[in-house]
């Protein structure tokens, strides 16, 4: 059944993995890593570009709101089952 809660714990599971996703061992190996995204000033940014820096940016800001979250899920998990 669909619930508020599998929509927030689906976020939850998609952010923890984009902030453990490792740029030098597994995107450089498809062509996204730090050295794909040379651009000059002026040129509009690329889809693949939006992207990495989505993924950078999410890496950045949610790391200390995500130990939180994961606790809060893991208590409620284990109060709730």
């Amino acid at each position: 059944m669909f619930t508020l809660w599998t929509l927030v714990e689906a976020t939850l599971l998609f952010l923890n993995a984009v902030c453990i996703l490792s740029e030098e061992r597994f995107l450089s190996k498809y062509g996204w890593g730090v050295s794909s995204q040379v651009q000059g000033f002026g040129e509009p940014t690329t889809t693949k570009g939006q992207i990495l820096m989505l993924v950078r940016s999410i890496r950045t800001v949610a790391k200390i709101p995500l130990i939180f979250f994961n606790i809060l899920a893991i208590v409620f998990k284990l109060l709730l089952g």
